[in-house]
């Protein structure tokens, strides 16, 4: 049987995370007002995690996720999920009461991951683009919504979402070739190459743009990030798995990184 913890994946936390933190940072806004969308949206990740495992539990192909729930029966993941469900659904209504558009945003999310977990895993690009703007961009707008400022910023933000967008891509279609999922069983090795490299080059594009308007060298690593998978993907083949291992690490310092400019923010140093 796996460790209990494993069952929840908090590793992969960052992905829900960061965008928050980054508007929080980005508008110099007070994380504390936002604490019940931080832990809701993770409360949240937790379920899309836990229920995912209990659909893909079934394929034997799927070693990472057999071993992760061994020993766990389909009821057991089932219920771990809709325990964390409503609890972060509750955490979340406070902002959904407050701003009606953000009850949209959350029902829409809930319907992106739904469907991303029941239909459209399986359908490559289309998959993780449904999946990136559930967890990334509308998170994301939620938390301007909630501060009262408008859904429309300058081009200095727009950069930087488009940043976030592609490097959420990029990871997801990094992790797609390396499990072997519906990327390389619908594309060769080099349409697979051309699509990371893709979403790569854009994501040091846009973070070379927005730092050049926004001028803040605290998004420096954005730009460093992507080289390194521009490294792993020089070649079209598929990179071994301690590559995804060191995708998720990176992510959660990253995560952490923000973490620290926010606090440092929020008691003026910065």
């Amino acid at each position: 049987m796996s460790r209990r913890i494993d069952l929840l994946r908090l590793d992969y936390l960052f992905s829900v995370l960061i965008p928050l933190f980054v508007a929080i940072y980005l508008h110099n806004l007070n994380p504390l007002f936002f604490i019940d969308i931080i832990i809701g949206f993770s409360l949240l990740a937790i379920t899309g995690n836990t229920w995912n495992d209990m659909i893909d539990m079934d394929d034997p192909d799927d070693i990472d996720t057999v071993q992760r729930v061994e020993g766990y029966r389909k009821k057991d993941l089932f219920t771990i999920g809709a325990a964390s469900f409503f609890m972060g659904f509750t955490l979340l209504m406070r902002t959904c009461l407050e701003h009606f558009l953000n009850l949209l945003f959350l029902i829409s999310i809930i319907i992106l991951v739904i469907l991303y977990i029941v239909w459209l895993k399986p359908i490559p690009i289309l998959n993780h683009i449904i999946l990136v703007t559930s967890h990334l961009l509308l998170p994301y707008f939620m938390i301007k919504v909630d501060a009262e400022l408008s859904l429309i910023g300058d081009f200095g933000e727009f950069f930087i979402l488009l940043t976030l967008f592609a490097y959420g891509l990029t990871g997801q279609f990094t992790h797609e070739v390396i499990d072997g999922d519906s990327l390389v069983e619908n594309l060769s090795l080099r349409g697979c190459q051309i699509v990371v490299l893709t979403t790569s080059l854009i994501t040091i594009f846009s973070t070379f743009i927005a730092f050049f308007i926004i001028f803040d060298y605290y998004f420096i690593p954005l730009l460093l990030i992507p080289f390194g998978t521009l490294y792993t993907f020089r070649k079209p083949k598929r990179p071994s798995k301690p590559v995804k291992d060191v995708g998720i690490l990176i992510g959660n310092i990253l995560m952490v990184y923000f973490m620290c400019i926010i606090i440092i923010q929020f008691i003026g140093l910065i």
